[in-house]
Parts: structure tokens; sequence; C-alpha cells
């Protein structure tokens, strides 16, 4: 990967070399303002306890995060790591680690293949850069199979650092409530979004549809 951000070499190596890092950065990108305990980390990024914790040091070396105490009216306060404010990369950071570009679609496809007959799977929201979007994840299928779905939602949210919004329709259903013009549908298929599944060109048969 070719970087025009300035970086320091000190400051790639400790940041680019471990995909729990990445796992750890995106959860500190997402919460700028939370003071996060190791614990706190391991549990919501799926990452060891002595992993974290040696990955929390390497990230407060480079200046990534740092030391904070959060104080709570009548609870003891909680000391742990926060993103440094003054970081100087946060911008160009939040532009690497998110949307598509470290998400293997391929991989992705054949997550949910396993979840059903699944004939549309579109990403939006965090996915391509659109944080106020009402959805992150559409899945469109027939024999659906909820729980597999999520199983797999909450292990995208464990790589990502995010908790995902996500909506699931039968074909039939779907069809019907796109071509009513339903919202939340048509915020993401009438709006920029990623392909990933799109079995039969089943997108191309909703009438009405806006172009990307």
């Amino acid at each position: 990967m070719h970087y025009t951000l300035g970086m320091s070499i000190d400051t790639l190596g400790a940041i680019f070399n471990s995909p729990a890092r990445v796992k750890i950065m995106r959860l500190f990108l997402l919460n700028t303002q939370a003071v996060l305990t190791p614990s706190m980390v391991a549990t919501r990024s799926s990452v060891a306890p002595a992993l974290v914790r040696r990955e929390l040091a390497l990230l407060a070396r480079a200046s990534f995060i740092t030391r904070k105490k959060e104080r709570r009216s009548g609870k003891k306060p909680i000391e742990g790591w926060s993103m440094n404010p003054n970081f100087e990369f946060i911008d160009a950071l939040e532009g690497l680690l998110f949307g598509t570009e470290f998400i293997d679609l391929a991989d992705l496809a054949k997550r949910f293949k396993r979840s059903g007959k699944v004939k549309l799977l579109l990403l939006s929201g965090i996915f391509n850069h659109s944080p106020n979007a009402r959805l992150d994840l559409l899945v469109v299928g027939d024999n659906l199979k909820r729980t597999v779905i999520d199983k797999i939602i909450r292990s995208l949210e464990a790589e990502i650092g995010k908790e995902l919004a996500y909506a699931t329709f039968d074909t039939s259903e779907f069809i019907y409530r796109a071509s009513m013009y339903d919202k939340l549908i048509r915020d993401v298929i009438d709006f920029p979004h990623e392909r990933v599944i799109n079995q039969g060109s089943l997108l191309e048969q909703v009438p009405q549809i806006v172009s990307n």
C-alpha cells in the first residue's frame, strides 16, 4: 500500500502490522470520547486480553491513545485509555480503516451464503463512509437463517469495532416494499452502496430505482 500521509516509519510500523491492532484502533476511532479499560477493549473487539494489553502499549507509544480517568457521579472513576484528540492523523486513518477497503467482499459473500438463499447483500453506512445512513447492511433472500445472520453480524462488529444496523427481508417482501417506496429500503438502494451479492439481478427488478 502506498501512503501519502506523511507518517513516520515508526508510526506506520506501530500501527499497521497487526489485525488485532486494526480492530482496536477502529474501536477507539468510533468512540473518541470514551474511556476504555483493557477488559472493555477485549470484550468489544473480541481480542484476547493478553494481546489487548500488548497492543494498547504499542498504540500508546505511537501516541494514538492516552491514559485517562473518567469521573462518574456517585461511582468509582473508570481508569483506562482514550483516543488521543491531538493525534495528527485521525482523519486520514478513518479513511483507511473504514469502508470496503478493509473488507474482503468475496469472503463476506461466502459468509452470508451460509445463511440461506441470499439473493441480495448491500453495504451502506459505515462501509461507504456514510455515518448518517440508517442501515449498514441489507440482506434479502429466501429461507434466511436469522440466527446465522445474527452471528455473522456479531463477528463483523467485533472486526470493525462498531455495532452495525442491518435489516433482512424475504425476496417477495423486499420487492413489494421497495416498489411502495419503503423509506428504510430506498434509503439504501437509491443512494451510494456496495453490491456484494445481486443474484439474478434482483436489484434491477425494483421499479423506479435511481441510478448510483
